[in-house]
């Protein structure tokens, strides 16, 4: 991929009692986390994403069940599975990002750099190719 990706290992603090992940924004996280949200119940057959950023960097973290990524730099497509809440995927801006594969009970977390700006997405896959060739 023309962009970096990358998967973060966060912390995982083994427990007898149940384990535990910390992510601090600017030491675990690359980017100040300005927006937090999450996605489940997302019924069989269905994505989610299908968008790209100008500028908000996201980490995506499978915080119960699994779920495939597909991300697009306008060149190459890679598909990630992600299926542990102590790892975080890292998407920089310019790239297309389809989430599919939902299984049953998983919650997808995402950790955002900036507040929800309808301008900051480009919605539709032909602008994006543009957006990219420029």
């Amino acid at each position: 991929m023309k962009k970096n990706k990358r998967i973060i290992e966060l912390q995982k603090i083994e427990d007898p009692r149940g384990n535990l992940t910390v992510t601090e924004g600017l030491k675990d996280v690359p980017f100040e986390i300005r927006r937090v949200y999450w996605v489940y119940d997302v019924p069989s057959g269905q994505y989610r994403g299908g968008h790209a950023h100008k500028k908000c960097l996201e980490m995506l973290v499978a915080m119960s069940g699994s779920f495939h990524v597909t991300l697009d730099d306008g060149h190459t497509r890679e598909t990630i599975l992600l299926n542990h809440p102590y790892q975080g995927l890292l998407i920089e801006t310019g790239i297309w990002r389809t989430l599919d594969d939902f299984s049953s009970g998983a919650v997808c977390m995402v950790l955002a750099s900036e507040p929800f700006e309808e301008e900051d997405y480009i919605r539709e896959y032909d602008d994006f190719l543009e957006y990219v060739e420029d």
